[in-house]
């Protein structure tokens, strides 16, 4: 016999592939000295060394994309960019041997190469697609180069990009480090220290465990349902139901620190931390208190309830609402100030406090009824009384309805306010004062004038 819908295990998950494209800009300006060498060649010697270290890994493949160097700069051409090493495991010595051969010469179309890059990653939805740049100069085509980043990001062709940008000064970053992140080379020694530490946070194992506490700080609270959402495509990445052993210990989560997040603790309310601090290749530990107790919604013993079933919203002192519970209910709420509006007749509002391990209960009084008779159609409203005898509206007599209405009400001081349909004069306005009492039907009789 066949179960329909039955769990199965899973197979295990085929590890993902990493591809990184470096993309190497070989324009006029690459010719100038650095610390007594071209830029060029420091750069093809130490970009040689890395794909040379990086040929043993599994699971890997590296591509080269180089722009600037097939027309002279005098031409001005902003559509030089070819990707001249495509991907393929251990493929060292085919960049190694194009890297010797190309010249440095030509325009920087940055911008140009990044959108042609989106054509170098196969199309491969598991794998990691990496993308660094490795430039001395800006965009020279008046293109924007950090908005086409941003859109093939948002596409995921890439996740949030690495720059080196070499021999430069610090203005100069500032214009770049909207591309992704970017790392100033302003020394030869800093750039092979740039280069060997974006390749370890590229390949190396990031954790992240988060410590959901009291407002003592112990980790008291669990089974919360966590989101790291990237925050450059708005989509989740990673959904997680938060995990404490026994001895209050959070789960350990692998995530992939390539990419930056916003993360949602979905409590209720949910609480929102932007911009995630994640150390690639480290064990990361992040804390939040989240503190909560529980808001019993509880209706009167009334068998049967005239109101049928009863519903309260939950807002923040802001007025923001949070949800919205049948009674009979239970609900785990982050401790704080709310303001409860029970939807009887009239609304009853309640401003309560939530506190850590506690229950607070919220119930509402015995309704009466109210039995509205009437001979005629007309036009009204029913009002409440205050205690400084002004009145405050809260329903409106259907308009050419039943002559018979009963509403179920809670106890206090009422007031009718009506007109027929066939006067011919506001000085015809009836109004009658009722008042309401738990369990018990008040009647009141219209009659025209």
């Amino acid at each position: 016999m066949s179960r329909v819908g039955a769990a199965q295990n899973a197979a295990p998950e085929k590890p993902k592939v990493t591809r990184i494209l470096f993309l190497l800009d070989a324009s006029g300006s690459m010719m100038a000295p650095w610390e007594g060498q071209p830029r060029w060649n420091i750069a093809r010697r130490m970009l040689s060394k890395m794909v040379d270290s990086l040929n043993s890994y599994p699971n890997l493949e590296v591509a080269l994309r180089v722009y600037g160097h097939q027309f002279p700069n005098a031409d001005k051409k902003c559509d030089d960019s070819r990707l001249e090493v495509p991907f393929a495991p251990r493929n060292a010595a085919a960049i190694k041997k194009k890297l010797a051969e190309l010249k440095a010469q030509g325009n920087t179309p940055i911008t140009y190469s990044l959108e042609q890059s989106a054509n170098d990653f196969p199309s491969d939805k598991t794998s990691r697609n990496v993308l660094l740049l490795i430039t001395d100069g800006l965009e020279s085509c008046n293109r924007d180069p950090c908005a086409a980043s941003l859109a093939l990001q948002r596409k995921r062709v890439f996740l949030k990009p690495f720059v080196i940008g070499i021999g430069a000064e610090r203005e100069f970053g500032k214009q770049l480090e909207c591309l992704g992140q970017y790392y100033n080379a302003a020394e030869v020694a800093t750039f092979r220290t740039v280069m060997n530490d974006v390749i370890a946070k590229t390949l190396s194992k990031t954790t992240v465990s988060v410590n959901l506490t009291d407002a003592n700080g112990k980790p008291a609270e669990s089974n919360v349902n966590l989101t790291f959402v990237n925050n450059v495509t708005g989509q989740p990445e990673y959904n997680y139901v938060h995990y404490r052993d026994a001895q209050g210990r959070a789960d350990v989560l692998d995530i992939d620190a390539l990419q930056s997040y916003d993360l949602v603790i979905n409590t209720v309310p949910p609480v929102r931390q932007a911009n995630l601090a994640i150390t690639p290749g480290k064990a990361n530990v992040l804390t939040y208190k989240t503190p909560q107790g529980i808001l019993v919604l509880q209706s009167p013993q009334l068998s049967p309830n005239p109101y049928g079933t009863m519903r309260a919203v939950i807002r923040t002192p802001d007025r923001a609402t949070v949800t919205a519970n049948n009674f009979g209910s239970r609900q785990k709420l982050l401790a704080g100030n709310y303001e409860v509006e029970v939807l009887t007749l009239p609304r009853t509002v309640r401003r309560l406090a939530i506190k850590q391990g506690q229950e607070t209960t919220v119930t509402y009084a015995a309704p009466g009824t109210l039995n509205i008779t009437s001979d005629l159609k007309g036009y009204g409203s029913i009002y409440q009384l205050n205690d400084d005898e002004s009145q405050t509206w809260i329903y409106s007599l259907p308009e050419g309805g039943s002559s018979k209405i009963n509403l179920p009400m809670q106890p206090g001081a009422y007031r009718l306010v009506f007109r027929t349909a066939t006067s011919n004069g506001s000085k015809f306005t009836d109004v009658r004062n009722f008042s309401i009492r738990s369990g018990q039907t008040t009647s009141v009789a219209i009659f025209g004038k």
